[in-house]
């Protein structure tokens, strides 16, 4: 089993999401109030350092394991996975193996059970996103309640047209733009809505049409608006991949003071890469 220092030096940052490692770096901090840590994870490159390490997963996540038929949909997974124990380590000075996950009370209301956001166990103070799409890998950490998205442009929608799920402001804002932008502003829009519904806890039962999250900055039009106390924020994919995160505003869930038209400040979103090999 490694222990917490390899865990460390497994992590490097970029400043090209795909590109070669600067200098070996460990998480310099837990986050601070209105800052945000992104990471991404490139799978195929981490996928037999990964392997070797899947002693650290628990119980849960092992029987998730075994019911992936598809050996690619598996291996993805583990590295996945493998790869937040590895950074919440680095983040907590603990073994990954020793990471216990929990699940807060589902945000859908009338709702009391146990199946909302995954959570630390005995760390209030640190929040965690993670999600996967083909290749890659994202998770973002941050003081406060936060979710994160990442999709493939590649991915196939069986034919439909999802646009028509989205809030009715959303689906004018893209049928007001140039036809060749359309398909990316649906899926800078389809990105923050799951980064913001994974922060509310529900996920996507929690209504694509209800809530309005807008699209990318530059494909927004002039006054679109974003859930109160909330900031999405679009993070920089690799070529072929759209990124966001939801933030909720302060540790305790308020809006900052001095945001515009009483918005919270945007927070301050640093973008690494994590390795495991």
């Amino acid at each position: 089993m490694n222990s917490p220092v390899s865990a460390y030096r497994a992590i490097q940052p970029t400043t090209n999401p795909w590109g070669p490692p600067a200098v070996p770096a460990v998480p310099r901090h837990l986050p601070r109030s209105g800052e945000v840590a992104v990471w991404l994870l490139h799978l195929p490159s981490a996928a037999e350092a990964a392997a070797e390490r899947d002693g650290v997963l628990d119980a849960e996540e092992v029987r998730r394991v075994a019911r992936f038929r598809d050996p690619l949909h598996r291996e993805r997974y583990v590295t996945a996975h493998v790869g937040l124990r590895v950074l919440l380590g680095g983040y907590l000075d603990a073994d990954p193996a020793e990471i216990e996950f929990t699940r807060e009370l589902c945000g859908m209301p009338d709702c009391d059970k146990p199946h909302g956001r995954p959570a630390l166990r005995g760390h209030q103070g640190l929040h965690f996103s993670l999600s996967h799409a083909e290749d890659a890998a994202l998770i973002a950490v941050a003081d406060t309640t936060v979710g994160a998205d990442i999709e493939s442009r590649n991915t196939q929608r069986g034919g439909f047209d999802l646009t028509r799920k989205l809030h009715p402001d959303e689906q004018a804002a893209i049928a007001a733009l140039p036809a060749e932008l359309r398909e990316e502003a649906f899926l800078s829009c389809w990105v923050r809505k799951e980064a913001y519904l994974k922060g509310i806890g529900t996920g996507l039962p929690g209504g694509l049409a209800s809530n309005h999250v807008g699209l990318a900055e530059g494909l927004a039009p002039d006054g679109s608006y974003v859930p109160e106390g909330w900031s999405l924020i679009d993070v920089d994919a690799p070529e072929g991949y759209q990124a966001a995160v939801a933030v909720r505003a302060g540790s305790d869930g308020r809006p900052a003071a001095g945001g515009a038209s009483g918005r919270p400040e945007q927070p301050i979103v640093s973008l690494d890469h994590l390795l495991l090999g």
